[in-house]
């Protein structure tokens, strides 16, 4: 019998982890999708922004109560999950609890301190879900979180609440252990038989070990997903100064040979393309950026254009371009090659209306926890309009038409430009 429940978990922990990889390879194919992004400068920059944005979460602290809940989430889901390499190792060998002869009276604190932490991911998580779903604060109400998003972040936090539960439970369904919290519990079991109380143990194991590799393959579906992505990204995150727009070097060429032929190399490439139309014209960076994307709506509460009334979401934005990005991949991964299906992320899933909503103010970058950047994507999508589409106010189209004539936004021809300074 042992045998058989070795070769089962064997195999149930094999597929688990095949999946898993194989989403996981599928996230990265589709993020190198984007266009290069060269960020391998100042590494001890770059692994403090991890330590201090992804490992730290500094920006969560803006607001200390809901980064302490989060804390406790966070450090106590990964560190509990550490007894998960006891658990692989008893499911393999047919043991039970078997680093506890090495560690002596250290495996009772070590648990101890395992169920603290259980203890306070349950009150975290709780208090989570009665803020989305009774309290109803106003960024989780948003239409941007209608139908899968908003349940989605419901099932992680039961998720995490059955399996918080279920190591508790099989803690306090130890006859031969009593622990800091389960002990709480083990009253309730008094009535059950040794025999009733080892299936009890051996259930909640199970389940507890089958719950972590179910949590782990919807991750990859999930805007949880930022567990694993918010490193990366954090190291990868610009270093140039907040708010700071890059140029288009080539477009600066193009001027720059206007005004100086003789500067032109003989073999300049034409550009072929200005901004980005599609998911694939952005860098891998903007991509990564999506899948990355908590769905907190912090960006969008800070934005001054969403708080005025105007359609523009910074987490809409993220969230219509990692759903274009999943529709993409599965089109090249279906057909070999990208078949084009007369849709794109300008227009289709990000409108023109949105993008001129913003004022590149940089509060949604500002206020990202993982160090997304909307601004980026949607300056990208504006070049794409007004270069590629001629689309634009006709505002900006009369101040584009005084730069290239008279080289200022006002409709003076230069010489006359100080005219204004002889009259009395």
């Amino acid at each position: 019998m042992v045998f058989l429940s070795q070769i089962l978990f064997s195999l149930i922990s094999f597929a688990a982890l095949f999946l898993f990889s194989k989403n996981l390879l599928r996230i990265r194919k589709n993020i190198l999708l984007g266009k290069e992004f060269i960020a391998n400068d100042q590494p001890a920059k770059r692994w403090k922004n991890v330590f201090l944005l992804a490992l730290g979460q500094q920006k969560m602290f803006q607001k200390p109560l809901v980064a302490i809940l989060h804390l406790f989430v966070y450090v106590g889901f990964v560190v509990i999950n550490i007894e998960l390499l006891e658990i692989f190792i008893d499911g393999l060998l047919g043991t039970h609890r078997l680093f506890e002869p090495y560690l002596g009276n250290g495996y009772n604190l070590l648990i101890n301190c395992f169920e603290i932490l259980a203890f306070l991911v349950l009150f975290a998580c709780i208090v989570f879900f009665i803020r989305r779903n009774i309290l109803k604060i106003k960024r989780f109400l948003s239409k941007d979180l209608n139908g899968w998003p908003r349940s989605d972040a419901n099932y992680i936090l039961m998720a995490e609440i059955i399996l918080m539960g279920l190591f508790l439970l099989m803690n306090a369904a130890d006859t031969e252990k009593s622990f800091i919290v389960s002990q709480y519990i083990s009253p309730y079991l008094k009535g059950f038989s040794t025999a009733t109380l080892m299936t009890i143990e051996k259930s909640a194991w199970w389940l507890h070990i089958i719950g972590i590799y179910a949590f782990m393959n919807y991750l990859p579906y999930s805007k949880h997903l930022h567990i694993i992505l918010a490193f990366p990204n954090a190291y990868y995150a610009p270093l140039s100064a907040k708010g700071m727009m890059h140029n288009m070097p080539a477009v600066q060429n193009e001027v720059l040979y206007a005004m100086h032929p003789e500067l032109a190399p003989n073999n300049a490439a034409a550009m072929t393309s200005f901004g980005a139309k599609e998911v694939t014209d952005l860098s891998w960076k903007n991509l990564m950026d999506a899948y990355s994307c908590t769905e907190c709506g912090r960006c969008t509460a800070a934005c001054p254009a969403n708080i005025t009334g105007k359609i523009l979401s910074p987490r809409k934005i993220m969230m219509a371009t990692r759903d274009r990005l999943e529709e993409v991949g599965r089109n090249i991964s279906l057909n070999k090659v990208f078949v084009p299906d007369h849709k794109s992320l300008l227009h289709d899933y990000i409108s023109v209306e949105e993008l001129r909503a913003c004022t590149t103010c940089n509060a949604c970058v500002e206020e990202c926890p993982v160090s997304i950047s909307p601004l980026d994507i949607i300056l990208e999508l504006r070049r794409s309009l007004v270069m590629e589409e001629s689309n634009a106010p006709q505002e900006w189209n009369s101040m584009f038409s005084n730069i290239e004539n008279n080289f200022a936004p006002w409709k003076f021809a230069p010489d006359d430009r100080d005219a204004w300074t002889k009259q009395v």
